[in-house]
């Protein structure tokens, strides 16, 4: 009788090879029952197919567990070729020598100290070329300047935070981020400038009031005007500072140096062509200047975007994004403001004392402020080359106190050098500025305390960027406001009794309190720079920030 059979689907666990289940193994019991040694091909038995599928098994858990093993090596070979690596480099920055680093740091300086002189070098343009014309408008400048320029200082902290977040997204090649962060940036900056230009236009006169008092009611028109004029370029100048910022935080700093240059030239060919030629005084000073500060935006919104950034994409940013921001650079805000709420005092008082004193007042002022933004660079470099010596992985306390010997030895050379160039200009050249004997005769009687307070001033700098890399931002914004506040007190007490020389001896007091306060801090055991132990907490915090 014929029959025939169906064929039989096979049981799951035939379907399963030894790589999907480990466990499988063969045997007579394991096998249907109409699987037999005679169905089985010539030659092989069952213990023999028992025995290859069992040695298949264990190959292939040899080959993983090899596999696995030689992954381990690779990773380990990989990690003691990057500590070798390390370590050659601490060995390298180990060998270093003063004079390698003063080397160092002078070529990182250089390029960084066109974009500081180029803001001061503005307003020193204008001193210089209304001083010619008329005392009154001389003096008008030196409120006029609190306002447009020192108030300015207040938004530092746009520029801080654009810096560090683009350098942290750029480090984590997040181009996305990179420009997320500065949409939200250049929103916030073009909304404060927004703000301050209605400040300026509503409330310039009356600030300008303020300052001068009833005494020099005179210059109050000339000075509300300048005001007025200079601040219709809020918007721009804060925009273009997130776009300097950016380009900066991405390691350029030729496209902004290229773009100041360009504005500090047409500031030059505005200043002589509205002032001088066409008889506009302060009024087309004011007008040369904003012009230029304008186009300086637009030409580092140009530089941004060629490097594929839209530096004119506009987000809102969230409560938290806004809280990261002003958190960040909460405790530099408070140092620059420490620091505008003194000279803005100073230049308060100057302005009680008369017409000429005020005009010579002003020449000074500028020609300080021109001279103490060659130490700023001193202070950048601190920043970008502590925090690796601080807390990095080539940590190294030593190497980070030879640094600052070497930033405090040029900071010391270079506010001699300054001192002694910045006071012999005012003093065997004051024609420069203003052709009036009475106030090249006040400019004349502060230059003992205009050299002393000039010549501290670099080091100062380096000092106080140290403790920035340090991330000891609490002592440095307490510190500063300290200085504010007794500073405050004895300009009051010796303007009063001593007129601008007071005023004067008073700066340098304050600069010389600052420079020997942070020098202690740095010095202390408790220092960043010779504390031991590290709060690894606290680290990562900063980090994070």
């Amino acid at each position: 009788m014929a029959f025939k059979l169906k064929p039989l689907p096979l049981p799951s666990y035939l379907h399963s090879s030894p790589r999907q289940n480990p466990n499988f193994t063969l045997s007579n019991r394991s096998l249907p029952r109409f699987f037999s040694a005679h169905s089985l091909p010539l030659g092989l038995s069952l213990s023999t197919t028992a025995s290859a599928c069992t040695f298949h098994r264990n190959a292939l858990v040899t080959a993983r567990a090899f596999r696995s093993d030689e992954i381990t090596s690779e990773g380990q070979e990989e990690e003691k070729e990057e500590q070798v690596s390390r370590q050659s480099e601490k060995k390298e920055l180990a060998n270093q020598g003063i004079l390698d680093q003063i080397k160092k740091i002078v070529m990182f300086t250089g390029p960084a100290t066109g974009l500081w002189i180029c803001a001061p070098l503005m307003s020193l343009i204008d001193t210089a070329i209304i001083g010619q014309r008329s005392s009154v408008e001389l003096a008008a400048l030196g409120p006029a300047t609190v306002v447009c320029d020192y108030l300015s200082y207040v938004f530092m902290f746009l520029s801080i935070a654009t810096s560090n977040m683009v350098a942290t997204a750029l480090a984590k090649q997040d181009k996305q981020e990179v420009q997320h962060h500065i949409s939200i940036l250049v929103s916030v900056g073009l909304s404060c400038g927004v703000i301050m230009l209605l400040f300026t236009r509503l409330f310039g006169s009356s600030i300008i009031t303020a300052f001068t008092g009833s005494k020099n009611a005179h210059i109050v028109p000339a000075a509300s005007s300048y005001v007025k004029i200079r601040g219709l370029a809020w918007p721009a100048l804060l925009v273009g500072w997130v776009s300097q910022s950016a380009s900066l935080g991405m390691k350029d700093s030729l496209g902004p140096l290229k773009s100041l240059a360009a504005a500090t030239v047409l500031n030059v060919i505005g200043c002589v062509v509205l002032c001088n030629w066409l008889g506009y005084g302060i009024v087309g000073a004011a007008w040369a200047t904003m012009i230029s500060q304008v186009v300086a935006a637009y030409m580092m919104i140009k530089t941004l975007n060629k490097k594929g950034y839209n530096a004119l994409a506009f987000s809102i940013p969230s409560g938290k994004e806004l809280l990261m921001i002003f958190g960040l650079a909460a405790p530099v805000f408070m140092t620059m403001m420490s620091k505008v709420a003194f000279y803005s005092l100073l230049i308060y008082f100057a302005t009680s004392l008369g017409t000429h004193t005020m005009a010579a007042h002003q020449v000074m002022v500028q020609t300080y402020s021109m001279c103490t933004v060659w130490g700023e660079p001193l202070s950048q470099t601190a920043q970008s080359f502590m925090p690796e010596l601080i807390y990095g992985a080539n940590r190294s306390l030593s190497k980070a106190q030879l640094l600052l010997r070497s930033l405090l030895t040029i900071g010391i050379i270079l506010g001699l050098l300054l001192g002694i160039v910045g006071t012999s200009v005012p003093w065997l050249f004051p024609y420069i500025f203003t052709p009036d004997r009475m106030v090249i005769q006040e400019m004349h009687k502060v230059l003992i305390p205009y050299f002393i307070a000039l010549s501290i001033t670099p080091p100062t700098h380096s000092l106080e960027g140290t403790l920035l890399a340090g991330r000891d931002l609490r002592f440095i914004s307490l510190s500063m406001t300290g200085c504010f506040c007794v500073g405050s007190i004895v300009l009051w007490a010796m303007s009063s009794r001593f007129g601008l020389l007071g005023c004067w001896f008073s700066l340098a007091i304050f600069q010389w309190a600052r420079f020997s306060i942070a020098l202690q801090r740095l010095l202390s055991p408790k220092g960043v720079l010779y504390s031991g132990n590290t709060d690894q907490h606290e680290l990562r915090k900063l980090r994070t920030t």
